[in-house]
Formats: C-alpha cells, structure tokens, sequence
C-alpha cells in the first residue's frame, strides 16, 4: 500500500502504466511506454486493478477496488472513480497547467474585478477548480451532463460550490456562437479538445477539421486585455511545433509569448517519464 494521498507514476513499460491514486495502485493502457518496465513483475503484480482492453474494455480486480476515494493534486481535491473505459476522472498529466494556472491568476486574486476564464471540454473540472482557486470567475463546458456533475462534485470538495461558476452542458460551436452573438468576452482560455468526439445532441466534431474554426472562435472572444490562452491536446500528430502553429496563427494581432511541449506523467527520478499528450501556451504581453 502507498502512504499517499496523491498521485504518483510508479511505473512504465510493456504498453502499461502503473499508478498510485492514493493508496490504490492501477495499472492501465499505455500506447507510448513501447520500452520494458523497471520493477520487478512482483510489484506490477501487487496493483489493486488492472485494466485491459485485449477482448472488452474491463477491469481485472486483484483486490477490493472501491467504487470511489479522493486524492489531492496540486492543491486541489478529486473524486476519483474507475470508469467503463478506464479512466478514473483525472488527467494527472495535466497537473503541471493546475499550478501554472493558479499562479497565474493568483495577481488578480484581491482586483475588484475578477478575471473571467472559460474552460472547453472541460471534463471533471481540473482546470476550473484551478482558476476558481485563484479567484476567477470561470464558466466550464462540457457536453457530457455526467462529466458536468462529477466536477461539480469536485467544486464541492474544495469547498468552491458557493464560487462563481457557470455549469454549462453543451455543444463547443453551438455555445461559443452563442456567447459570439451575446458580445461575451474572456480573460482566460483554457482548450483541450478530444481527437473525436459528439455534443449533447450528437453533434461530430473530429479535430483536424475542427480545430482552426474553433481557435478562431475563441480568440473572438478574447477581452481588450487577455491574461491567456492554454491549448492542450492528445492527438497523436499534433506536435508541440504543431499546436504553437496553430496557436500562434490563432493569436497572430496579440501581443503576448507563446511557449509549446509536452505533457508528460513524471514518476521518481529513475522511473521513465511518460509522453502524454502536447500544448501551447500564450500569456498576454502585459502579463508574460
């Protein structure tokens, strides 16, 4: 059992990853990890769940396996529970933009006016929760009613239910248009699109065709003086130069500094780090 209540990459190899979520140890599908595990099979043995997908996505119980528990990353309380298709409602991947995020904004905690950030795909709320620490003023977005109250869950956890967050279940395009037409504008952007995906009413939305329109969007709804703008993806092919070019066209009449790389799951300084997924980051001229 790990004496811990946070995340932690324990390790890699053989197309799997084992991780601790506090004191449950998992091990699950990992396409980028093609090299050999570093412990000793006995370790990888002792995981509590393994998930695999060789026939159906499922998973394996080694050991009782809670319905759910909570851990603490960045600063910031989770709900973590094991899904149908394995995932657990957080991307620890994405903890190092939890801590950029808070410091940030933190500059604006005491303003009188709060920054306003909007989160798309937001999923369990990551990122909102982060802002929302800081003293924003966030609207988070998903098209998945599941995903929308499972962060709400999260919000209550860091005691921020009582914050102003706008919980909207919805279309990306459809709402962005909308909030276009109502003259709303942003402080913050944060954008971490899915390579395929559906909104509420089925609309398909894959990114390479996607995406340019979406950014352009985004940007429209951009204040007079924008702290920032944070694009993540998983898409295989969208290379960190890749989304900085994207980012950077997207931006090209802002002033500001753009930096891009990837996302990586990082364990103890022996245990290989993971590639998972890349990003680009723009931080307004005033504010870089």
């Amino acid at each position: 059992m790990i004496n811990s209540n946070t995340y932690k990459l324990l390790d890699s190899g053989n197309a799997q990853k084992l991780e601790a979520f506090g004191p449950i140890v998992l091990a699950r599908p990992c396409s980028q990890a093609v090299w050999k595990p570093q412990l000793p099979q006995s370790e990888w043995d002792r995981a509590t769940a393994l998930f695999s997908r060789e026939q159906e996505n499922q998973w394996r119980i080694h050991a009782k396996l809670p319905e759910e528990w909570n851990i603490e990353v960045a600063g910031l309380t989770f709900k973590i529970s094991p899904t149908d298709f394995g995932h657990l409602g957080i991307f620890p991947e994405q903890k190092a933009f939890w801590t950029w995020i808070q410091t940030t904004l933190l500059p604006f905690y005491n303003h009188p006016v709060k920054p306003r950030v909007l989160n798309l795909f937001a999923y369990s709320g990551g990122s909102t929760l982060a802002a929302a620490k800081a003293g924003a003023s966030v609207c988070h977005l998903d098209a998945s009613k599941g995903m929308v109250s499972w962060a709400r869950e999260n919000a209550a956890l860091n005691q921020l239910d009582k914050h102003p967050i706008r919980w909207i279940v919805e279309d990306v395009k459809k709402f962005l248009q909308r909030e276009h037409k109502r003259g709303a504008r942003y402080e913050g952007i944060i954008l971490d699109p899915p390579s395929f995906g559906r909104g509420t009413k089925g609309e398909l939305f894959k990114i390479e065709e996607s995406i340019v329109p979406l950014l352009e969007m985004c940007e429209s709804l951009l204040s007079d003086h924008p702290i920032f703008f944070l694009f993540s993806c998983h898409t295989p092919g969208f290379s960190p130069l890749v989304m900085r070019h994207l980012l950077e066209q997207c931006l090209k009449k802002r002033k500001g500094r753009i930096d891009a790389g990837e996302m990586i799951l990082e364990g103890e300084h022996t245990i290989f780090s993971v590639p998972s997924g890349t990003y680009a980051r723009w931080v307004g001229e005033r504010y870089a």
